[in-house]
């Protein structure tokens, strides 16, 4: 699977090794940014991340930022993007199997980074089951 990555600067330190542990899984990755631990806008990573995915250029985004909420929150303003923030594994698991999240976000000052990635591995290893979920899920869009 492709999957499309980005932060702020307080999820920067763990870019780099989340993208380390995706692409030992076999996934390609395209890091969005930012570069440096510099302070950042958010949105100025999240939106292009959402971007690359509600246009099926990747299957899933991860994005990290200090609490999740803002990267979560400006992730979700793309019509086509159900972005879930997860600070356990079982959350993202029912992010997927749910809410067919497609973008996971991570609160990198809640979460130790091998909880990073467990939340990763999870969400992506787990599908979306479809049913009664599917009914909710196709009431989520406002067009």
């Amino acid at each position: 699977m492709k999957i499309a990555i980005g932060s702020d600067h307080a999820g920067f330190d763990y870019k780099a090794p989340l993208v380390d542990v995706l692409k030992e899984l076999g996934h390609d990755v395209e890091d969005f940014g930012p570069a440096t631990a510099d302070s950042v806008d958010y949105p100025d990573f999240a939106h292009p991340v959402a971007s690359n995915v509600e246009e099926g250029k990747s299957q899933f985004g991860v994005l990290i930022c200090g609490s999740a909420n803002g990267v979560a929150i400006t992730a979700n303003k793309h019509q086509g993007i159900r972005a879930a923030i997860a600070w356990q594994k079982e959350i993202s698991v029912l992010a997927r199997l749910h809410n067919n999240a497609n973008i996971i976000c991570i609160p990198a000052r809640f979460v130790d980074l091998d909880l990073a990635k467990e939340i990763v591995k999870a969400f992506l290893t787990t599908d979306f089951e479809a049913g009664r979920h599917a009914t909710r899920v196709n009431k989520i869009s406002c067009s």
